[in-house]
């Protein structure tokens, strides 16, 4: 597999636009490649702040919820929250925890359990709610997808409120056309209906929450400020839950990022403690691969109740061991993480998985809740839409992870009389289904995929040619403007084609870091840093420029090596000297 690196060349008039929004012509450039293309909309990109929010009115049956939550509280009534088990879901329920508490009431939170229920709500949540006296009962984060569960509370006597972001579901009618399909709850809070005229259909399950919240407050008098506290929860999932950071996202996850960093949740500090991340450095990256996935591992591996008690705690004392107790669950799921992958590919080169457009890869004895996160990794690997199946209590159940080209959600309603149940959206989706159904399932998600072999070349999209002796300090400060970066806002790269490769050292505990000394065509020598793989790296240089250059480059000897670099740049502080550096993000051949 190849990449395909194409250099954007959007024309624009980038001193205009730069001097029109205040920035320079670069970060103009940098912002009309990622699609901002007037002054107004750079302007909204670099310093759109919360007053560039959209109304929360505007979210579909939303007044309609906070007056039944308001008219709940006012009449003594108990409200449960049905949550779920990963990071959206943790602190979607928190969200709304914390807004009723604000507002004089008391909740409690229900959870599915991941192994034995599976995803988002279901009977038994809904029999313990009426048990516990519960009067209300709101989703979050899941709920759209669950008409039986909705229809069993309003029997019961339970009022039900959806709050969702996921995908609603559709049948294809014959004549073309679609029949949306909601659950009968009094209220359907999500951005994704198709009655919805909400701008921003890309919020998450905290983001739909916090909106909510809003309502809740504004109705209620309570000071603005006190929503801080609930901007910082949805910063968090909405990174955690990989949502594009564009629009209300990019502006919810970088305030609530300042707001994190001085947090007063006793819990996020512990957990910041015990993961070595320094809250006055904390970003989108330690969300996404340090804390985020701390939160997922309780709700993979153990109960999200640890997750909870972490996030509720009183004091340091209490926090710091439930902290602990999720960064080993943490570095647990890691080690059983890298085995399921190491299987997932022998079993793809094994069967040549890789000639399917979707990759359906059966796992037997990997835990289930591992099955997205090893899909993931597969995705990345062999850019193919992936499936891991897996041995369920009853049948078989999976997460896919998939590319831009193909809408996971849309493909599995194509075959759903084959599926107990799925849901989830484009780019990720879950299902569950009969063991007798898997070959079955494997021909009909392959029939018609729409998918073409450049489909499965990745491309790297670069922002510029930049020379490395054109890099400065401030010109790398600069682009920090761009921040947060992640799904839908890249952070910026650059590229240069010619590079020779002095040197190179193995570094890190792990062996897993490569630290060269590269010089480009015009002589400029500088430190370049590798984080991929490097055994992959060794195989290329291998291939490419044969096995006497590879070692003459660990030896610091002259070399053939002329690598082209996708890059980005960095300074590096040691010892109290700072030297600009690349940090190399992809690398190829480039004839001359």
């Amino acid at each position: 597999m190849r990449e395909k690196w194409i250099l954007e060349n959007k024309k624009a008039d980038f001193r205009g636009l730069a001097q029109a929004a205040g920035v320079s012509p670069l970060l103009a450039k940098l912002a009309v490649n990622r699609g901002y293309e007037t002054e107004e909309k750079i302007r909204e990109y670099f310093f759109g702040t919360l007053r560039s929010l959209h109304d929360p009115r505007l979210l579909k049956d939303a007044e309609a919820a906070a007056a039944l939550i308001r008219k709940t509280l006012a009449e003594g009534g108990r409200v449960g929250i049905a949550s779920d088990f990963d990071v959206d879901g943790i602190f979607s329920a928190l969200i709304l925890w914390k807004a009723i508490r604000r507002l004089g009431g008391e909740a409690k939170i229900y959870t599915p359990d991941r192994v034995a229920e599976g995803y988002g709500l279901n009977m038994r949540i809904v029999a313990a709610a009426k048990e516990d006296g519960i009067s209300l009962l709101l989703t979050c984060d899941n709920g759209i997808a669950a008409p039986e569960p909705v229809a069993y509370a309003e029997e019961l006597g339970i009022a039900t409120i959806v709050t969702d972001h996921h995908e609603v579901p559709f049948t294809e009618r014959e004549g073309g056309g679609r029949d949306w399909h909601l659950p009968p709850a009094r209220a359907i809070v999500n951005p994704k209906r198709a009655d919805c005229r909400y701008p921003d259909k890309n919020l998450c399950g905290a983001g739909v929450a916090y909106k909510l919240s809003q309502i809740l407050y504004g109705t209620a008098g309570v000071p603005e400020k006190d929503l801080s506290e609930l901007l910082s929860y949805a910063a968090v999932a909405t990174v955690a839950d990989v949502m594009d950071l564009t629009g209300e996202n990019r502006i919810l996850v970088r305030e609530g990022l300042a707001l994190l960093k001085k947090t007063e949740n006793v819990g996020l500090q512990a957990l910041m403690a015990v993961t070595g991340v320094d809250p006055e450095k904390l970003g989108a990256y330690h969300i996404g691969f340090i804390l985020g996935p701390c939160f997922n591992a309780a709700g993979r591996l153990a109960t999200v109740e640890q997750a909870f008690s972490l996030l509720t705690a009183a004091s340091m004392e209490e926090a710091l061991p439930l902290a602990l107790d999720l960064k080993q669950l943490n570095d647990s799921r890691k080690d059983m993480t890298k085995a399921g992958v190491e299987q997932g590919k022998r079993i793809i080169e094994e069967q040549a998985l890789y000639r399917m457009p979707v990759m359906v890869v059966y796992l037997p004895g990997c835990h289930e809740s591992l099955a997205g996160i090893i899909a993931g990794r597969l995705r990345e690997t062999y850019h193919h839409p992936v499936y891991v199946i897996v041995d369920a209590e009853t049948g078989l159940k999976g997460s896919g992870r998939s590319i831009e080209a193909y809408s996971m959600f849309e493909n599995l309603q194509r075959c759903s009389e084959l599926l107990t149940r799925f849901g989830g959206h484009p780019m990720a989706a879950g299902l569950s289904l009969p063991k007798e159904n898997l070959d079955a399932f494997v021909r009909r998600i392959n029939e018609n995929t729409g998918l073409c072999e450049e489909d499965f070349r990745p491309v790297v999209r670069i922002d510029a040619v930049v020379p490395i002796e054109m890099l400065s300090e401030q010109g790398i400060e600069e682009l920090g403007r761009l921040e947060p970066c992640g799904k839908g806002n890249k952070r910026p790269v650059f590229a240069e084609q010619h590079f020779s490769v002095h040197a190179a050292k193995i570094l890190g505990k792990n062996r897993n870091v490569l630290k060269l000394l590269v010089e480009n065509e015009q002589g400029c020598r500088m430190d370049a840093m590798f984080y991929g793989d490097r055994e992959e790296w060794d195989a290329y240089i291998r291939e490419e420029f044969g096995s006497a250059a590879l070692e003459a480059l660990y030896e610091g000897r002259p070399n053939p090596i002329d690598l082209g670099f996708v890059y980005y740049p960095s300074v590096n502080t040691y010892r109290g000297f700072r030297t600009i550096q690349i940090v190399i993000e992809h690398y190829c051949r480039i004839k001359r």
